[in-house]
């Protein structure tokens, strides 16, 4: 090979510092120490000659020949994910590895025991779930498919709405015994999503209920905010389907309208006929069809 050859772990590798502006942020990418990346970059220059990147205060800034290479990199990097899932979309096997993303919630509220469900029924299919309250890439197949509470699933994707998420305020059973009704909601103690949520439009509404004031305690998952009610930390919305089922906990409104959210299931075009990947969209959307009065808020 000639040593001035352009190869795909050098475009990589200045794709990712293109795209991270640090060493740091390329090595967490491409699953490699700072120390690597550095080594390959240098190695990267010196054999073609030229300087890629701009060392600076605020990180590295491409050069021409730098954004050029990366821009070639982002060209390649979309043709071999494509070949990838294509090939991947040809595998009529039960059997091989399906990765799994959905938010913290819906995996300890209600998708648990099913996921044990379906690794019984296909004991050949290793299952690996990545709990994440962001949307994992399933482009660049972060995951194969995803499960997960939104009005605007990204358009590049496919799948079908398995149901609708009820909201609604909880509170301790200590917090009801202490006259925690709903007109009395702007005296109490409130749990709430923090930045890193990104959950606005559950921001929106306490601060249109003008409880946001009386929120000290804020976390950055559902999880952790559920688990902060049951300890008495104060109230909070919640999905009725994670609350209702935890006795120590006790609604105190009816479902709220304005943060009721779809639940889809989601996953690339090119990855839908894979058979593994078929068979657990069928199967968990049958589940969850089945379970939609917890998801919608009904009692009992």
């Amino acid at each position: 090979m000639d040593e001035q050859s352009v190869r795909w772990d050098d475009l990589r590798v200045v794709l990712a510092i293109h795209a991270a502006g640090s060493l740091s942020g390329a090595a967490r990418r491409l699953g490699l120490s700072h120390a690597t990346v550095f080594r390959r970059l240098d190695g990267i220059e010196r054999r073609l000659g030229v300087s890629l990147f701009v060392r600076g205060r605020r990180g590295y800034t491409p050069t021409p020949a730098g954004e050029d290479m990366a821009a070639t990199g982002a060209r390649v990097e979309r043709e071999v994910l494509g070949a990838e899932r294509r090939v991947a979309g040809r595998d009529l096997r039960l059997s091989g590895t399906l990765r799994v993303t959905t938010t913290d919630t819906l995996l300890a509220g209600l998708l648990a025991p099913l996921l044990a469900d379906f690794r019984r029924m296909h004991p050949d299919i290793v299952l690996e779930v990545a709990v994440s309250n962001q949307l994992y890439n399933l482009t660049r197949r972060d995951a194969d498919v995803a499960v997960r509470p939104s009005s605007t699933p990204p358009e590049m994707l496919v799948g079908r709405r398995i149901g609708e998420i009820a909201q609604a305020v909880y509170g301790s059973r200590e917090c009801q015994a202490n006259n925690a009704a709903e007109q009395d909601w702007h005296g109490l103690d409130w749990v709430g999503p923090d930045a890193q949520l990104g959950y606005s439009a559950l921001e929106a509404w306490m601060e249109h209920q003008a409880v946001a004031a009386t929120c000290r305690y804020r976390l950055d998952s559902m999880l952790g905010m559920f688990s902060a009610v049951r300890e008495g930390a104060g109230v909070a919305v919640l999905p009725c389907y994670l609350a209702d089922a935890d006795s120590r906990l006790v609604r105190l409104s009816e479902p709220l309208a304005e943060l009721s959210t779809d639940l889809w299931l989601l996953t690339h075009p090119d990855l839908r006929r894979v058979a593994r990947i078929r068979a657990f969209l069928d199967f968990i959307a049958e589940a969850v069809i089945e379970r939609q009065e917890r998801l919608i808020g009904k009692h009992g």
